[in-house]
């Protein structure tokens, strides 16, 4: 089970990072969103994977840890308004520069391509 679980933040968290490198707002956008649920995993992990504590006092003999439902609660709450103030910076970076590359440049032209024969461009 710790494995699979290790395996799938691994993987969360390099899908995360390569979209967060790519060009393009959108893809920086869903990138911090993985980055976000590979840290929630993170945090949520920290307190012991345990099948048989009880949150409520008095159910059974183990307990869960609460402190790693906080953080990641907290960090749920932090993560969206993040995501939200990146989504509004994207919409406005597209509204002024009239394309959505990070750097700001020109897109690449696309006109001056050749058309093959005999199809449609």
């Amino acid at each position: 089970m710790e494995t699979v679980y290790v395996i799938c933040v691994g993987v969360l968290t390099f899908c995360g990072v390569f979209l967060c490198l790519r060009g393009r707002t959108f893809s920086i956008v869903v990138g911090l969103t993985m980055l976000s649920y590979a840290v929630n995993l993170f945090l949520f992990s920290s307190g012991r994977l345990s099948l048989d504590g009880a949150a409520i006092l008095g159910m059974a003999d183990t307990y869960a840890d609460p402190l790693p439902q906080a953080l990641t609660l907290t960090a749920i709450v932090i993560g969206f308004a993040m995501i939200a103030f990146v989504v509004i910076l994207a919409i406005r970076a597209r509204a002024d520069l009239g394309n959505d590359l990070v750097d700001g440049r020109d897109p690449p032209d696309t006109s001056k391509r050749v058309k093959p024969k005999g199809g449609k461009a």
